[in-house]
């Protein structure tokens, strides 16, 4: 999810600020093989490698108190599962690693898994880092929901139904392109600062943020003698920017460059996502509407999907944006411009004359149609509208994040307990907002998130350095529209960046026949 989450951040961001009020408001069983198995298989005992007591870390660590203290020592379990008609063997390595300040005392316990090929050679096997966004979005989402061995899946019949999510193997996943490491942010899941008092100036904010994430990573490549495998960062949503500023910090303060970007549904720039405050912001989250309209409507078929959208997308930023910017319309001109943005986005004309032709995502009466209430993160998605009859946006909930994404929390929580041997009494932080709340969102003494700079100079100083952006069609909380028009504007670097549209909204790994596509375009990317 936003997660897959990207969830509000400050005033200067008002829209998000209110989709986040809205959800509460932004992926073998070792021991037992008489479970059913959710994804591979663990080998049987006889066929696992010695020695024969069970495998932990050994590496001495201190004594943690409070919270960090309930996370139990690592688990490793081998498995092995087919992928793409292959078998293949692999180890999972769940655990933590340790952070420390300037004086050596720990700082946070950084959850992770990691998903090795046995085998393998280490200095030309890929080696993939993900994180999720929010920022307070634990890595649960895309570790079930896209590239893990192990996925969530949804009723086909009705995709909001997270009650009767299942949990299964995944044909899709990334394992037979890569080793994937997926790792908590600190207050994020199972991930722990040592010390709640001085975490928030410790940790949420982009900058130490990313100063945490680029040590996590240097320590887990040093300690498992991968220094020198081809490096990815994958990123959903917040975790857009969180990529791009962790591959800054890795060359800056770790001296690792990275092969390649892999952004899913990315926020890059915040102030193109507060539609508030910025008609251009506005005008980008126009052809999603568009295409959720088409959607529905059944026309939207993948011959022409690509047409539609390029032509939703230059009369958003034609037509649309010249009108939005310039002196209001007024009389029967006004009334022809309404009439258009209603027409192009399926939104009712009363809805589009009130808000001036600028309709808002999160406005409950966008958000609210004929008894149902839609999600931001898929256009397409919705529920029976608690309150039909209108109420205080604050009040009313977003499907994606107070409903049905919640079931990738519990979840991981069973898949870790039985497939890796991992039990702890803690409960996974699947969004903390607390950590939300308290996030610091500025750059190089910027307002706000502004990593469109960081990375033209990314690919300028490393001229191998590739990007891959996923968007779904339907996502109005980072719209496809905002990712193509940061790509068509960077200069440098330009032809190695690589966008690619699916079918699905925010969370597009949801929909089975978008994460095999996105599943092979991946492969695609990583195979060189």
């Amino acid at each position: 999810m936003l997660g897959f989450s990207l969830l509000s951040h400050s005033a200067a961001c008002a829209t998000l600020t209110r989709t986040m009020r809205q959800g509460a408001l932004a992926f073998s069983v070792v021991l037992s093989l008489s479970a059913a198995p959710l994804g591979a298989r663990a080998e049987p005992a006889a066929q696992q490698k010695p020695p024969t007591k069970p495998e932990t870390n050994t590496t001495p660590s201190p004594v943690f108190q409070g919270a960090a203290a309930l996370l139990p020592e690592d688990s490793i379990t081998h498995h092995s599962a087919p992928f793409n008609g292959h078998k293949l063997a692999y180890t999972a390595h769940t655990g933590t690693l340790t952070l420390r300040d300037d004086a050596g005392k720990p700082t946070a316990r950084m959850f992770y898994v990691a998903y090795t090929q046995d085998g393998a050679n280490p200095a030309r096997r890929p080696v993939s880092f993900f994180f999720n966004g929010g920022p307070g979005a634990g890595t649960a989402y895309l570790h079930l929901g896209a590239a893990g061995p192990t996925a969530l899946s949804f009723p086909a019949g009705n995709p909001t139904d997270g009650a009767n999510a299942k949990l299964g193997p995944n044909p899709d996943s990334w394992l037979p392109q890569t080793d994937m490491v997926f790792i908590d942010a600190p207050g994020t899941g199972w991930s722990v600062p040592t010390d709640e008092k001085t975490a928030e100036k410790t940790f949420y904010g982009i900058k130490p943020d990313a100063k945490a994430f680029a040590k996590t990573i240097q320590l887990w490549a040093s300690t498992n003698k991968r220094l020198t495998s081809p490096r990815y960062l994958v990123g959903e949503s917040y975790g857009g920017i969180r990529a791009i500023e962790v591959a800054d910090a890795l060359a800056k303060q770790q001296n690792l460059m990275v092969n390649g970007l892999i952004l899913i549904s990315p926020a890059l720039d915040m102030s193109l996502l507060d539609s508030t405050a910025n008609p251009l912001a506005t005008a980008l989250v126009l052809p999603s509407f568009e295409a959720s309209r088409l959607a529905l409507q059944h026309k939207l078929v993948p011959e022409t999907a690509a047409h539609q959208l390029d032509e939703a997308y230059h009369y958003a930023l034609g037509p649309y944006l010249s009108t939005l910017v310039n002196t209001p319309p007024t009389g029967e001109a006004a009334k022809a411009f309404y009439t258009e943005v209603a027409d192009h986005t399926g939104l009712p004309l009363d809805v589009i004359s009130k808000e001036r032709g600028a309709p808002q995502a999160d406005a409950h009466d966008v958000r609210s149609r004929d008894g149902r209430l839609y999600t931001l993160y898929d256009g397409t998605l919705s529920i029976a509208d608690p309150y039909p009859e209108g109420i205080d946006n604050s009040d009313s909930p977003d499907p994606t994040l107070a409903g049905f994404g919640r079931a990738y929390g519990s979840n991981f929580e069973y898949y870790a307990a039985t497939e890796l041997n991992f039990k702890t009494d803690l409960s996974y932080k699947l969004l903390n907002m607390k950590v939300n709340a308290a996030w610091d969102f500025r750059g190089n003494d910027e307002p706000v998130a502004h990593q469109i700079p960081t990375l033209r100079r990314l690919l300028a100083l490393n001229p191998t350095l590739r990007v891959f952006i996923a968007n779904g069609y339907y996502d109005l909380v980072c719209p496809f529209a905002s990712t193509r028009w940061v790509v068509e504007h960077i200069p440098v670097g330009h032809n190695r960046i690589g966008l690619h549209t699916y079918p699905g909204g925010h969370m597009l790994y949801t929909r089975p026949d978008t994460r095999a596509a996105l599943a092979r375009d991946v492969q695609a990317f990583l195979t060189p």
